[in-house]
């Protein structure tokens, strides 16, 4: 079983998001199980450390409309895992992986690069083709547009996942172009067409042999109108190849026994070594040392579908009780604005407006309870993360939040966290108050709440092998 996994993003390369996880953490994990799993994904502005690592594989062309533009294909293996790496320094010689003002431009040219390059991986017999979210959406639909005929690619069937179906690659029909396609015959509803302009997404998911999202819930969410972002008539048409697959965590990069990034290693035969992380984050943070205080951490995007709208509606009331609230992250700037204003106003508040991998392991490690009020949520890793520290989660009954985090029932000592329903802000405030009802009232509870937590299997054990058996399915259609 060959599989090549075509991402914009896969850690420790560049990773922005969620996305950059599983693309290192789901190829390590399929590698496991018997499955020749390759990533492909560009060469952007690498440390030299990397590069020196790096082997030519071949230069070769393709094409933007008209113009012929230059590829070069590294390699170099990580974790028994190998990684290909399109290169071209026009395009991908950033040290971001997007926001540019020519990303249609740098991942059309990314799609029909990666189709090229498969012609120069001699020793792999390729089945499957993933592909995931509207960055390398193009490679499957293009293909059978370029290759049809060629008996390397007419055998590989093809997957696409949806991460997040709000970012969809949506740009005007003036791109065909680029495409080298005619306008009256791929700009139609059962091609591009999205309203008045072209939806990369739209495509792959009309023209993948199979379609995952990255929770069970969230694959049910996306075929309703008011979260399918217009493609739920088109998801809900290809329910019948739609399969929500639960993303997992690397419990080798996430673990608090071996974690270097967190002050004090520890587990859950020893939770007074994960007190000891949140009293030196306390510390350093110059917040009142005290371990009866509890400890609120968030690491997010300060985007709207992270439920920041929500936790801003709430801040008053909640920075009045005697609580620290710890937050780190980056986002829009009305956001990082007005967080600045509340580290101000509050000596318990905390706002460390970047994104620092080894600081958001700390946040984990050092937190009582974690919030993750999301408006949506595919999956959410933030949670997953936060219960494999032993620090309990607050979430929204949405997406894969749902799925992971079964809500605490005081009378019966179960659950995984506190879930509240409703997106407003009486719900999540009342889902706060009663993890802290509990965390000070109730420590033996709460100390076997994080003790569950912590041996809950969230690993891609499970999900690896799911992702297995889809690849069988769809190689059997040949």
């Amino acid at each position: 079983m060959g599989v090549l996994f075509v991402t914009a993003e896969a850690y420790p390369f560049m990773k922005v998001g969620g996305l950059g996880d599983v693309a290192y953490s789901l190829p390590k994990s399929l590698k496991q199980i018997d499955v020749d799993i390759r990533v492909i994904m560009p060469k952007y502005k690498f440390p030299k450390k990397i590069k020196r690592k790096m082997k030519r594989v071949a230069h070769y062309t393709t094409y933007i409309g008209w113009k012929t533009v230059d590829c070069n294909l590294f390699t170099l293996k990580l974790d028994e895992v190998q990684y290909y790496f399109i290169d071209n320094p026009f395009y991908f010689y950033r040290t971001e992986a997007y926001g540019y003002h020519d990303d249609y431009e740098r991942f059309i040219f990314f799609s029909k690069a990666v189709l090229e390059a498969i012609k120069y991986m001699d020793d792999f017999k390729l089945d499957i083709v993933h592909c995931n979210d509207w960055h390398s959406s193009l490679v499957i639909p293009l293909k059978d547009i370029y290759y049809r005929g060629n008996t390397i690619y007419d055998n590989i069937r093809t997957v696409f996942t949806v991460h997040n179906i709000l970012y969809q690659g949506v740009y005007g029909k003036d791109l065909l172009w680029m495409l080298g396609l005619d306008e009256k015959e791929y700009f139609t509803e059962d091609k591009l067409r999205y309203e008045e302009g072209i939806s990369f997404m739209k495509w792959a998911i009309l023209s993948a042999d199979r379609v995952t999202t990255v929770s069970k819930t969230y694959s049910e969410e996306i075929r309703q109108q008011h979260l399918g972002y217009g493609l739920s008539s088109i998801l809900e048409n290809k329910k019948h190849l739609l399969t929500g697959i639960q993303n997992g965590i690397d419990y080798d990069q996430f673990n608090p026994k071996e974690d270097k990034s967190i002050y004090f290693n520890y587990y859950c035969d020893n939770l007074d070594d994960k007190y000891k992380n949140k009293l030196k984050l306390q510390e350093d943070l110059g917040l009142v040392v005290d371990i009866n205080i509890p400890v609120i951490g968030m690491v997010t995007r300060l985007v709207d579908q992270k439920g920041i709208g929500l936790l801003e509606g709430i801040i008053n009331k909640l920075m009045n009780k005697n609580i620290q609230l710890v937050i780190t992250g980056t986002g829009e700037s009305h956001y990082e604005e007005d967080f600045r204003y509340f580290e101000n106003k509050y000596d318990n508040f905390r706002a460390v407006l970047k994104f620092d991998e080894g600081f958001s392991r700390k946040v984990y490690a050092g937190s009582d309870i974690f919030l993750m009020p999301s408006k949506f949520e595919p999956c959410g890793l933030g949670q997953l993360i936060a219960m494999r520290y032993g620090t309990v989660p607050v979430v929204r009954a949405t997406g894969g939040l749902k799925d992971t985090v079964e809500d605490y029932n005081k009378y019966t000592d179960d659950g995984d966290g506190f879930v509240f329903k409703e997106y407003n802000t009486i719900d999540f405030f009342s889902a706060i108050e009663r993890s802290l009802d509990v965390f000070n009232n109730h420590k033996d509870s709460w100390n076997r709440l994080c003790v569950r937590i912590m041996n809950k299997d969230n690993s891609w054990r499970l999900s690896a092998a799911k992702y297995k058996n889809l690849y069988m399915k769809i190689a059997k259609l040949r």
